[in-house]
């Protein structure tokens, strides 16, 4: 009894240790002034550092020069004192998660970034900056957290796990996180690392009641009333704001369309509304939804059964042995009439079906409620079509660089885009240079896009290790314009980044035969596709629509994975690829 005793006294003194050690090594952030840091007190161990703060300190006014992020250059901080400090090498931190809090807000998501530093650079570790970036769009918040001008991390505390302050962040959007290590050195590619998230949707986050784009009518009921039937449905939550409706109604060649207004003062949970003078016999599929942009439409069917007024005979009716008579001929009818009408129904039903395309995916989001997602397609009105420029590598071989020519060819001829290629224009990179007709094409495109390969990456890799060559050579062996834009590319995206502009300019495509290893690290932010698979993303992308959102669905004819093969340069496109992926 004495053993067991001291046993578990012992493994709750263990489990009380592990506890500490947990708390011990969980770092977050602490609440001290830039002042602290730099008269490096014990206190300041590790702060987190506002833009008043940088402003009131250094007397300059941060907003103008970085935008809505706190700066970076660990020579404002830090450097301006102690020079030396911000002359040594870090590599990147690593384990970079996303936690999101419990919040009680109905339009934003809290989230905190933790991270684990680098084993190289511990000695000469400052701090790290937290950036915030919203794909496709220009929201960026920033987070800076120094340590004490003093501190010196061991190999031992590389175990240290270090947290954000809370970020506020809208529901229902993609972001990248990015943690960068200060200083921040020559390498481009090593001091930061970045990842990929997505905030919850409103209707996960609040439920279907609270949200006003995801909400439709779930309970419908249909009562015939003679010629006409009565459809009762169930009304909106009033903190929705929504009081009018809309149906529409297909059946016996003849379309219904009825306004629905709820009276404010009647029932407050349900609705009943009248169908006036529909067809008997006759099939009708209709469509319900808050008279709202873009409303999710719940679709429901019913039947107008006839109103049949027979006269019964004298004669029928008094002699018995006639009606005995007629009564098997009389079911032998009904029976065929019903399998007739039967047929017919089913067959109006297939052509209905046909006809209105329902989206999988919000059927299985509403626990298999027939809502329809309608295909449109919006396409936002310009002066001119986007301009794109196309870079690549050329020492894959000429069946890639076929493949790339005939990309861009597909991409001008279908997807409403005006292409710049240096195959187009080789006089003007004659007459130019590469690196000025390279420059001035990505200042005057609105995107640029990158194909990554396998010899891109190498010669990018030979550069690293110190391959000294001509500046000739490296134009027209190492990857052509795609070598000298990588560079140029990688710039733009980390001063974006540290600006708070947006980095929706920039992509990166790899093909079927190639792997995202391909893309080179110094183009990490830049938006992903592998093609031919994310065909209509790039097209997305490069007008600006949405693939689908509530009650609409994105479908352009023949771009996609399926159909681009069907058209002459599609099918061109493909037999490219396909010899691309032979020769690789």
């Amino acid at each position: 009894m004495a053993w067991s005793v001291i046993f578990a006294l012992v493994l709750k003194f263990s489990l009380h240790c592990l506890c500490l050690q947990e708390d011990i090594f969980l770092i977050s952030p602490q609440n001290c002034s830039l002042d602290c840091i730099i008269k490096g007190k014990a206190i300041c161990e590790y702060c987190r550092i506002t833009r008043e703060d940088v402003s009131v300190t250094l007397g300059v006014s941060t907003e103008e020069m970085f935008g809505s992020c706190v700066p970076w250059p660990c020579s404002l901080f830090l450097g301006v004192h102690i020079p030396a400090v911000c002359q040594h090498y870090v590599h990147a931190p690593h384990d970079i998660n996303v936690e999101f809090l419990p919040s009680d807000s109905p339009v934003y998501d809290t989230a905190i970034i933790s991270w684990r530093p680098s084993l190289y650079g511990l000695s000469f570790l400052r701090g790290f900056q937290v950036s915030l970036q919203a794909l496709g769009g220009t929201q960026t918040d920033c987070q800076l957290f120094l340590f004490q001008s003093n501190l010196t991390l061991t190999a031992a505390q590389a175990g240290r796990v270090y947290r954000s302050d809370p970020f506020q962040l809208a529901l229902d959007a993609q972001f990248a996180v990015t943690v960068m290590a200060l200083p921040v050195p020559e390498l481009w590619s090593n001091f930061y690392h970045s990842k990929y998230f997505s905030t919850r949707s409103c209707l996960e986050k609040n439920g279907l009641e609270q949200c006003l784009k995801d909400w439709y009518p779930s309970k419908i009921e249909v009562e015939q009333d003679g010629h006409d039937v009565i459809v009762t449905f169930n009304l909106a939550p009033p903190n929705l704001g929504i009081n009018q409706y809309f149906s529409w109604c297909y059946g016996g060649g003849m379309r219904n369309y009825t306004v629905i207004k709820a009276k404010p003062t009647g029932n407050k949970t349900h609705h009943s509304y009248r169908l006036l003078r529909l067809k008997p016999e006759t099939r009708y599929s209709c469509e319900l939804a808050a008279d709202v942009v873009d409303a999710i439409r719940k679709t429901f069917n019913f039947q107008v059964m006839g109103m049949e007024h027979r006269k019964e005979s004298s004669t029928f009716t008094t002699d018995g042995s006639l009606l005995a008579l007629l009564l098997p001929v009389l079911v032998l009818l009904a029976i065929l009439l019903s399998v007739f009408i039967f047929i017919v129904s089913k067959k109006k039903l297939k052509r209905s079906k046909r006809k209105t395309k329902m989206a999988a995916d919000v059927i299985m989001q509403h626990d298999s409620k027939c809502v329809l997602l309608e295909q449109n397609l919006v396409l936002l009105e310009r002066p001119r079509p986007p301009r794109l420029l196309i870079c690549y590598s050329n020492v894959d071989g000429p069946a890639h660089i076929r493949a790339v020519m005939l990309l861009a060819a597909f991409i001008q001829q279908h997807m409403a885009t005006q292409v710049f290629l240096d195959l187009w224009e080789a006089l003007s990179v004659l007459e130019e240079g590469l690196m000025s007709w390279l420059c001035r094409r990505m200042e005057e495109s609105d995107f640029v896009l990158v194909v990554c390969s396998r010899g891109l990456q190498h010669g990018l890799q030979r550069n690293a290790q110190g391959v000294e060559e001509s500046q000739e050579a490296e134009e027209s062996q190492e990857g052509g314009a795609a070598a000298v834009a990588v560079s140029l590319i990688g710039e733009a995206l980390a001063r974006a980044q540290a600006g708070g502009q947006g980095l929706s300019k920039y992509m990166t495509v790899v093909f079927d035969h190639s792997s995202e290893t391909d893309v080179p690290p110094a183009l990490g932010l830049a938006a992903r596709y592998s093609l031919m698979r994310d065909l209509p993303l790039l097209f997305s992308h490069l007008h600006g629509v949405a693939l689908q959102g509530p009650g609409r669905h994105l479908q352009v004819e023949h771009i996609s994975a399926e159909a681009y093969h069907r058209l002459p340069a599609g099918a061109a496109l493909r037999w490219a690829l396909q010899q691309a992926g032979q020769e690789d």
